[in-house]
């Protein structure tokens, strides 16, 4: 096969009536198809960007002698998705593919159907006793509409216990179903006579979940719990700096510990608004594979929209973290360490350090002349970042430089200085300032954490490339 170098890659996410009135025969559509040219179109794009192609022998430029020895390769596997996996290097945990890009699309922008409760699952170590507790909801929602808060117990879905066996993708998937509610006690968790139905809508949640300024002992302290890096909400963001800047802030709390990742550039906008100092330097180096020299991403002044940065020009920043803070959140912290102070406070972050982007079936792999015989599209790994010292390949997660856990038995309210991580935090900015009793607490049990709210989701712990962030 000859080796085909893609001069210029633009990931354009333009929705078209067309794909959303085939939206509703998706299966029948990819059934239809020919099998045989998805998979051409997925080996074609994964020899192309493959971040860890050299670790593929199936992607090898000289893999195959002729024609029919890769035709007879591509059809070895009868499914496009079965087709895809096996094509991924040992080290890959994040690549995957989709039969619908345009859900795909939606879920980055941030639209999904959703109840709005955000929770977390986790399991007793050496037990089996397994919860879910909510971590926040959705303001409007439909869980904010029954009344769930921060902190509320369930431990059954439908009637079903939850034990260590639980299949949550089957319990999770319906629009309707009911949580039953339970409480902690001491070490034991005993359900209670009250359960909550919760209906999906599609819903646009917006990342910046809460934000103000704290007087912590005549020191004014930004906090800001961001959920998502997402694009179309950089503006909102910016606004938001703008406010902490007139305020005076001294300080930044930036709590990302259930921010699973999002949007790279978004991420460097955000770098950006903390500091500011540092435009036209190096937030970020992109490591493709062997097609594409390294690119380095640069700090500048302004959002995609083209509005000029509200920086605060800060020289440290506090950041709340958890093993939910994934990708974009971790690229946050790798790329502003060489700069600034980041004191990081929580536990250990996922580990997740490769960018991906939507490649489609057409010439050129971007939305553009898209094929529309199918709704394929793959989701690779085509780059790591590392900062701008080289550090990258941070598998095991980046750890705190102050550990604290979340108590499940007194999680307290987002925002409030009383709040175990952000208490933490305080305590830093000012030492005078008085621990919480939740922050001084630790959790009765050691605790697996098995799940969240987001895990089924096609944009779960992934950092992608933005249309025209990239080109080569």
């Amino acid at each position: 096969m000859n080796k085909f170098i893609l001069i210029t890659f633009i990931s354009a996410l333009v929705l078209t009536s067309c794909q959303d009135d085939r939206d509703d025969n998706i299966s029948n559509i990819n059934e239809l198809a020919n099998q045989e040219n998805i998979k051409d179109f997925i080996w074609k794009a994964m020899n192309v960007f493959y971040v860890y192609k050299s670790d593929a022998p199936d992607l090898a430029d000289d893999r195959f002698e002729n024609t029919t020895d890769y035709r007879d390769f591509l059809n070895r596997v009868d499914s496009p998705l079965d087709f895809f996996f096996s094509l991924l290097a040992r080290q890959d945990r994040f690549s995957f593919i989709v039969s619908d890009f345009v859900t795909l699309e939606q879920n980055q922008d941030g639209i999904s159907r959703s109840n709005g409760m955000a929770f977390g699952l986790i399991r007793f170590g050496g037990t089996n006793t397994v919860f879910g507790y909510v971590r926040y909801v959705v303001p409007g929602s439909p869980a904010d509409v029954a009344g769930l808060e921060r902190g509320v117990i369930f431990n059954r879905i439908d009637g079903n216990l939850f034990t260590p066996d639980t299949n949550f993708n089957l319990l999770l998937s319906p629009n309707t179903y009911t949580i039953g509610l339970a409480e902690l006690q001491n070490r034991n968790l005993t359900s209670i006579d009250q359960e909550i139905s919760l209906n999906k809508i599609q819903l646009t949640e917006n990342p910046i979940h809460e934000h103000k300024v704290l007087d912590i002992d005549g020191q004014k302290v930004g906090y800001l719990m961001y959920n998502n890096f997402r694009t179309p909400f950089n503006a909102e963001l910016n606004s938001i700096f703008s406010n902490f800047a007139s305020e005076g802030i001294t300080d930044l709390v930036l709590d990302l510990r259930y921010n699973s990742g999002g949007s790279i550039e978004t991420c460097k906008d955000l770098s950006s608004m903390i500091t500011g100092q540092f435009n036209g330097e190096v937030f970020a180096q992109q490591l493709f594979n062997e097609n594409f020299s390294p690119e380095d991403l640069i700090f500048d002044n302004e959002i995609s929209t083209g509005e000029t940065i509200n920086s605060l020009n800060l020289t440290r920043v506090y950041v709340l973290t958890s093993p939910s803070s994934a990708s974009a959140s971790e690229l946050l912290i790798n790329a502003l360490n060489p700069y600034i102070d980041v004191i990081q406070i929580g536990d250990t972050t996922e580990g997740k350090f490769e960018g991906s982007a939507t490649l489609y079936d057409s010439p050129d792999f971007t939305r553009r002349d898209v094929n529309l015989n199918h709704t394929y599209a793959i989701q690779p790994l085509i780059l790591k970042t590392a900062n701008r010292d080289g550090f990258t390949d941070f598998f095991d997660g980046l750890d705190p430089d102050i550990e604290q856990e979340e108590t499940f038995s007194n999680l307290g309210t987002l925002g409030d200085p009383q709040e175990t991580l952000l208490n933490r935090a305080l305590q830093e900015i000012s030492p005078g300032f008085a621990p919480s009793s939740s922050s001084q607490e630790k959790n009765l049990v050691p605790i697996n954490r098995i799940g969240e709210n987001q895990m089924f989701d096609p944009t779960y712990q992934r950092m992608y490339i933005d249309s025209n962030s990239l080109s080569f």
